[in-house]
């Protein structure tokens, strides 16, 4: 049988849906990674040894693009500088989750504690990845192998657990990169197109999470420029 109803109804339907599940079939928030998480598990990992070192770029790097985590793991990598000299590195997706032609992520150096592109260097140097590889291949003994989700996924755990951690989920990192550059005080417009979001998805991120509404909340908001961005709309 067609379905006659629009997408208003089809929306109205799924909202309403979501609103009734029972609690327990909710996916738990995800906690974001910070920058002191980042460091910590700099400290558990071995980053002489061939996975670590890959798996620690790649958390740092898709920490600093915004990534959706795998993203990164098929990427091409060349160098962009800004008219003002300033170095971006920039990763080519073949496709991603929202443009099957594939996109553009970038960072650029960091100057603190955890710095993208110093860790890129030390991959390349442990792992020598041949250009016909994926970036984040790590060299096994029995050859180069491209580094997977799941093999990210459990040397993440297991250094979370030897710090005593809570368990950290792969979309953590998005949504930790997000709010640091939010509370960098990084243009909520920028972040989103830095993320890539295309509707207003991108403002669960900052409703969500008081650390970054706390900017907004004060007699006198830090941050009043942008402070229209996120609010939620008047009703």
């Amino acid at each position: 049988m067609d379905w006659l109803g629009g997408s208003a109804q089809i929306s109205s339907a799924l909202e309403g849906g979501a609103w009734l599940a029972p609690t327990p079939s909710k996916c738990p928030k995800r906690h974001p990674f910070t920058i002191d998480i980042l460091l910590a598990l700099h400290s558990a990992l071995d980053l002489s040894a061939p996975l670590d070192a890959a798996v620690y770029v790649c958390l740092v790097t898709s920490f600093f693009t915004l990534a959706r985590l795998g993203e990164l793991m098929v990427s091409d990598i060349h160098y962009a500088q800004g008219r003002h000299g300033l170095q971006v590195t920039v990763f080519r997706l073949p496709s991603s989750k929202m443009s099957p032609v594939g996109e553009d992520l970038y960072f650029a150096p960091q100057g603190g504690e955890v710095d993208p592109h110093r860790e890129l260097e030390t991959h390349l140097c442990v792992n020598m990845p041949p250009p016909t590889a994926a970036l984040f291949s790590w060299r096994h003994p029995n050859g180069l192998r491209p580094l997977t989700r799941s093999e990210f996924m459990r040397c993440i755990e297991r250094a979370s657990c030897k710090l005593g951690l809570e368990p950290l989920k792969g979309h953590g990192i998005r949504i930790g990169g997000t709010l640091e550059y939010l509370l960098r005080g990084v243009p909520f417009e920028t972040v989103k197109a830095m993320g890539r979001w295309g509707g207003d998805v991108f403002l669960q991120y900052l409703r969500q999470h008081v650390v970054v509404m706390a900017l907004y909340l004060q007699d006198t908001p830090i941050l009043e420029p942008f402070t229209h961005y996120a609010m939620p709309p008047v009703r």
